[in-house]
């Protein structure tokens, strides 16, 4: 399996541990339909969080599917940078990696 747009640690996760990968993929999808957010806001949110937890892998994946559900460049860089107050310039690792997903499609 590749995907540029996945990483290659989560691409490992699901080859690797097909059982965990799937319990996974049934939490994440109930975690979804709970969810009262529209999907574009969604993941805007994940994408400040990523980028506060400086898990920039999962950004390109994250950054498509914000792209997907109608967000814009400004609104990728805003969700990207929202937590620049609270979790400081450490943020900004996460934008090279925002912009280049935005921009390759």
């Amino acid at each position: 399996m590749s995907d540029s747009k996945i990483s290659n640690a989560f691409q490992t996760f699901m080859q690797e541990a097909p059982q965990h990968s799937a319990a996974w993929g049934v939490m994440v999808q109930a975690l979804d339909k709970a969810s009262a957010l529209d999907k574009k806001t969604e993941e805007l949110a994940y994408l400040a969080v990523l980028a506060a937890l400086r898990m920039e892998s999962g950004i390109p994946f994250h950054v498509m599917s914000a792209r997907q559900a109608g967000a814009s460049r400004d609104e990728v860089i805003s969700a990207i940078l929202v937590g620049l107050p609270a979790a400081g310039h450490a943020v900004t690792q996460c934008l090279p990696a925002a912009l280049a997903a935005y921009d390759q499609a």
